[in-house]
Order: C-alpha cells, then structure tokens, then sequence
C-alpha cells in the first residue's frame, strides 16, 4: 500500500534517500541511441513550480546489479491548495501519480489518484475520461508537463461527479455480497480460495460503516491491497500479504475502481 499519510511533503534530499533511483544520471548500457535520459529528480522541481509536492515515493527492489539505479520509481505529488471537501466530513485529496525507470521498459507515466484522510487509503482514478497521460523518452519540456497537469486538474470535477455518483448509489446487501466476491477474484484470481465474506465487508471502524457504492469499495479495497483478511486455500487457512510493489498495487486499484463502477446507479 502506498504510503500517502504525511502531512509534510518530502524534500529532495529524504526523496534520494528512499529512492535513489530517482536521481539517476545516466540510462542503462542497453538502451537505444534514440532514448533521452531524463533524472526524474527534474520533474520534482517543475512538478512544485506547478504547486504540487512530493507526499511519497517508491521504487521497486533490483534484483540484478546492472539493474541497480536504472529500476522502476513511482513519485506521489499533492497539492495542499487543491482538495474535495466532502458534506460528510470525507474529504479526499487528488494527487498526480509519475512513474518512470531509466532502462528504456517505460515512459514517465502520469496517474490521476485520491487520497482519502478518513482511511488514509490511495486510489487510483481509471474512467474513460482519465486515460494515462504518458511523456516519452524522445525528448521533454516544461510546458508539455504543464499541459498535462492542466488536463489532469481540469478533469477534477469529473472525479467529484463519479465520487457524488457512488455515494448516492446505495447496494442491497445481494450486491455488496456479490461485489466483494468479485472483488476477491481481482485480487487472489480464479482459484479456489474461499473467503469470509461477510468478515471482508465489515468495517474497521464507525466512520465506514454504510452500503453506499463509495463506502463500500474503500472498505474493500483497504483490506484487499493490505491484507487485512484471510483466506482458505487447500484446507488452509492463509493469511493474506500486503501488496508492497507499486505496479501490483496500482493495476489492483484500477481494477477495483472499474469493479465499483458498474454497479453505480
């Protein structure tokens, strides 16, 4: 799970300190003559000109040395002046999500996602209006990244409807059932584990408790990416893991945001 539950933003100097790879100076010998190596410690400088900081960071584990400073990093950014008050005291903060590596196997990747103080939880935004928004490796600028963040924030009401959307779609208790169930599937696959439902869907604390849409799939989605539920496999009964890597925890929050979303009224 992501770590989005600082006050404080990071500086640079703790964001090199927790991800060094994001200071990189030089791509991977394997790279073609045509890829431009940009340090991603660029975009955290343009990033605040653009008023959003640095509220967390992530890169995944090299498991080779020559893949050491070259990995995968995913940089948080917030912006304190922007933030959806909810009349229900649920307020949630949009964040812009950059992942980049400097092996020539991705692009800057720019995320639209949540953070909802309540549970502290980080969602990942995926509806037809919020594609990915990519920046090659052929080249960058400043007001290329301006645009995008622009789109991004134009869009904010967008994410204010879908929000209002499933906070007004109340679930029967056959649809939150048959909700959780898939939801399970998402992440533990079609095998065959079974699951407490009815242990998965109760809330871990008063200020979640409801059966409306919006409610109900954060409850879901905070147990299932950190592991807060068992399961039995084989006669077993397992533990289930916090999802630790950053690409794992985004796909499953794209997925369960996709889930969610068919059953909005």
């Amino acid at each position: 799970m992501l770590n989005l539950e600082k006050s404080e933003f990071l500086s640079k100097e703790e964001v090199r300190t927790l991800a060094p790879s994001v200071f990189g100076e030089a791509s991977a010998p394997k790279t073609s003559e045509k890829y431009v190596h940009i340090p991603t410690s660029v975009l955290i400088d343009d990033m605040d000109l653009l008023g959003w900081k640095v509220a967390d960071v992530k890169e995944v584990k090299a498991h080779k040395d020559n893949t050491l400073g070259f990995q995968k990093h995913l940089l948080i950014f917030r912006n304190p002046d922007i933030n959806i008050t909810g009349k229900d005291g649920d307020d949630v903060f949009p964040q812009i999500c950059i992942s980049n590596s400097h092996d020539g196997n991705s692009c800057f990747l720019l995320v639209a996602g949540l953070f909802r103080m309540i549970c502290e939880n980080g969602l990942i935004i995926t509806t037809e209006e919020f594609e990915n928004l990519k920046i090659r490796h052929m080249g960058y600028n400043f007001d290329e990244l301006q645009e995008q963040v622009r789109l991004m924030v134009e869009r904010l009401p967008l994410t204010v409807e879908t929000m209002n959307k499933m906070k007004n779609t109340e679930l029967r208790d056959t649809q939150i059932v048959d909700f959780a169930r898939k939801a399970v599937r998402t992440r533990l696959g079609k095998g065959d584990q079974t699951v407490d439902i009815e242990t998965l869907i109760t809330p871990s604390r008063k200020e979640d408790e409801g059966k409306d849409l919006w409610t109900v799939f954060n409850v879901l989605q905070e147990k299932l990416i950190n592991g807060n539920f068992e399961y039995r496999s084989k006669n077993k009964i397992r533990k289930a893991r916090e999802i630790k890597n950053f690409s794992q925890d985004q796909e499953l929050n794209k997925d369960l945001f996709r889930l969610a979303l068919s059953y909005a009224a």
